[in-house]
């Protein structure tokens, strides 16, 4: 029975919560103008922190230990009750693509884009662009906008209806496909 009740609360938890809202329950330290869109923080979700202007796509999941020691602790006596852990530290205005693990011992710095799919370890340096498994430097951030310039839609401050009228139209997709 108890075990029943355990598993509504976390439904309701999961399912009903925001992610920002379960990101602060849980401990994650995050500023300002901070968007989740996931709810995975780990089990030490207060060794992450977090600067402002911070957001993810979905999938996004945050690691702060290394289970793999339960090797270690199988083989050598010495080691039976050994864990893990480092901190996960992101700067200020950051952003981290669908599907990507930010492993333990992460540093991000301001101004940084990770791309979708990537394994996150080490220092990444700011004002940069990453991406890959493993992680590596794509460009600067400056190179990235000057790149990307011709795609730019300024839609932002459109309502949903206008910016699917707009996208239908830039495409040329008719509104009855």
């Amino acid at each position: 029975m108890l075990k029943k009740l355990k598993n509504v609360i976390y439904y309701i938890y999961m399912k009903i919560l925001s992610p920002n809202k379960v990101a602060e329950l849980v401990g994650v330290n995050f500023g300002k103008n901070c968007k989740f869109m996931t709810k995975s923080f780990g089990s030490e979700p207060f060794l992450i922190h977090i600067g402002d202007n911070f957001a993810t796509s979905s999938g996004v999941v945050f690691i702060t230990h290394d289970g793999a020691v339960n090797v270690l602790r199988n083989i050598y006596d010495d080691l039976k009750n050994i864990d893990l852990f480092n901190t996960i530290e992101i700067g200020n205005n950051v952003f981290i693509g669908l599907n990507t693990i930010i492993l333990p011992g992460t540093e991000i710095g301001d101004n940084v884009i990770v791309g979708a799919g990537s394994i996150v370890r080490g220092k990444l340096k700011s004002n940069s662009v990453y991406a890959g498994v493993p992680i590596k430097y794509i460009c600067s951030l400056e190179k990235y906008k000057e790149k990307n310039r011709p795609y730019f839609d300024y839609t932002k401050d459109l309502n949903s209806n206008q910016k699917k009228e707009f996208l239908l139209k830039k495409y040329k997709y008719s509104n009855n496909e």
